[in-house]
């Protein structure tokens, strides 16, 4: 039986079997094709046999560094996910227009420094697509070695509201490794009783 990976090791990582990176594969075409669908905003057949003519393309000519998946996809997290993400999306994107059509209103922001529990590549780049995605935030830098996403958020007030929103975050990444995390990585979350002190 071959040692557990975990999310993080100062040891060099044991070579990829055909089958992690055959799963490896299978998973970023279905993180392109996703979002592929998602920018276009609607789902038809059309969409779907581009997107995989993308994601082929993108692959091939673009290869990209082995991302390694170390968890499996829990069904239940991943549905509990799907639905905060969904209400996240309506409630922001009301938001958004809220502080569009206050006239005489200047809406202030912020960027705030979230370093997050799971420094994997693979969680790095999850939890900054669903924020990109929600209205209000985007990810304008990535510090991949501290593990810690900058996040330029709309409609921050002061210091509180900001510590807020960072809470949020770290809430989201427990949704994302509770969907998709290994058993270690399930385990760090739950360990940790405070997140990490912001930058």
């Amino acid at each position: 039986m071959s040692p557990r990976r975990t999310p993080r090791s100062d040891a060099a990582p044991a070579p990829l079997t055909p089958r992690e990176r055959r799963r490896n594969r299978v998973a970023a075409v279905v993180a392109l094709v996703t979002v592929w669908v998602l920018l276009w905003g609607s789902f038809t057949w059309a969409d779907l046999v581009s997107g995989l003519a993308v994601a082929a393309v993108v692959l091939t000519v673009f290869p990209l560094p082995p991302v390694t998946f170390t968890g499996h996809v829990h069904p239940p997290g991943a549905l509990r996910f799907a639905l905060r993400f969904l209400l996240d999306l309506v409630v922001s994107s009301f938001q958004v227009a809220a502080l569009a059509f206050r006239i005489g209103h200047t809406p202030r922001s912020a960027i705030i420094a979230v370093p997050l529990r799971v420094r994997s590549d693979l969680n790095l780049t999850l939890t900054a697509e669903a924020l990109c995605l929600v209205p209000g935030s985007i990810v304008i830098d990535v510090d991949r070695a501290a593990g810690t996403l900058y996040v330029h958020v709309l409609g921050v007030r002061d210091r509180a509201e900001a510590d807020r929103f960072r809470q949020s975050v770290w809430q989201l990444e427990a949704r994302i490794i509770a969907a998709i995390g290994s058993a270690a990585e399930r385990r760090l979350i739950a360990a940790s009783a405070s997140p990490p002190p912001s930058a």
